[in-house]
């Protein structure tokens, strides 16, 4: 069978990373240590937003919120926003940065002939990254790898591990199972949250994310036999045991979680295609979100 156009695009990743953190070494408009900063985007780039906060945060270079861009709130100072947008044409994202006023703003695209061009202050197009399919991956990872490299040059060696996650076999288990979900703690929730989306999106499953720490407070009832937890980055100290004992199947490599994100994505078109279903044409969505009025 041909592989799907997600596939072949999601397969590019690790040079995709490794030119974003080149890009990055010379882009203008990225965050500088002491700013607060406001990231924002809608699905995955939402996600990718909260990814980034969070190892900002972590990195001590300032307080950074991440908002749906739907849910941005209005009248707080920040010294930057940053959205991310693979289309260039998302309404609520163009709706942020034109009532940005003189916040200083940065949009990161794949597109640099759309709307976003004119709605931004500064603008990094990723274009090498750009993407036909519906259901991003390659865009939304290298987006996250820009920003990462503003704050740390990990690209290469992350890059090399996405070069072994998109080798290294899928067990079938995880790929037979009826439920699967994910689990992250700080930065690695919200890449938690995106491989849910990806399994939802490619192949209409029923897939969950929650913190690491709060699975135990409710989401652990419906592990069992048949599903799968699956871990990004390290699991809580005691949980591997209790997911063990519910008869669940559970998956927790450790490494980079955006390198293990790949992994995810390519069990989303492996789930979709096991399942007869075409990732390439997921139900009900459009590679971009245009509001009227």
């Amino acid at each position: 069978m041909k592989p799907s156009l997600t596939h072949r695009e999601l397969i590019t990743q690790p040079e995709s990373w490794r030119r974003a953190a080149r890009a990055a070494s010379s882009a203008t408009g990225l965050p500088v240590p002491g700013e607060r900063v406001a990231v924002t985007g809608c699905g995955t780039s939402w996600f990718m937003a909260q990814a980034y906060a969070a190892l900002r945060e972590a990195a001590g270079q300032g307080e950074t919120d991440a908002f749906a861009a739907s849910e941005f709130p209005r009248g707080r100072t920040y010294d930057r926003v940053v959205a991310i947008t693979r289309s260039g044409t998302t309404t609520e994202v163009l709706r942020v940065l034109e009532g940005a006023g003189v916040t200083p703003t940065l949009a990161i695209t794949a597109d640099g002939k759309t709307p976003i061009v004119d709605a931004a202050a500064e603008v990094a197009v990723l274009d090498w990254a750009d993407e036909e399919s519906v259901v991003q991956t390659r865009f939304a990872t290298t987006a996250l790898a820009f920003l990462r490299a503003g704050l740390s040059p990990t690209g290469a060696a992350v890059a090399d591990e996405a070069e072994r996650a998109l080798s290294a076999a899928l067990p079938p288990a995880v790929v037979e199972a009826e439920q699967w979900t994910f689990l992250g703690a700080g930065w690695a929730y919200g890449l938690a949250q995106e491989a849910a989306l990806k399994m939802r999106e490619a192949a209409g499953a029923w897939t969950e994310a929650y913190p690491a720490m709060e699975y135990r407070h409710g989401p652990v009832a419906i592990a069992g036999p048949g599903r799968v937890v699956w871990s990004f980055g390290p699991l809580p100290e005691g949980l591997a045991a209790e997911v063990a004992a519910t008869g669940a199947t559970l998956v927790a490599e450790g490494g980079d979680p955006m390198a293990d994100l790949v992994r995810a994505q390519r069990l989303a078109v492996a789930v979709a295609e096991s399942r007869g279903l075409n990732p390439d044409a997921p139900r009900h969505l459009t590679r971009s979100v245009v509001l009227s009025g």
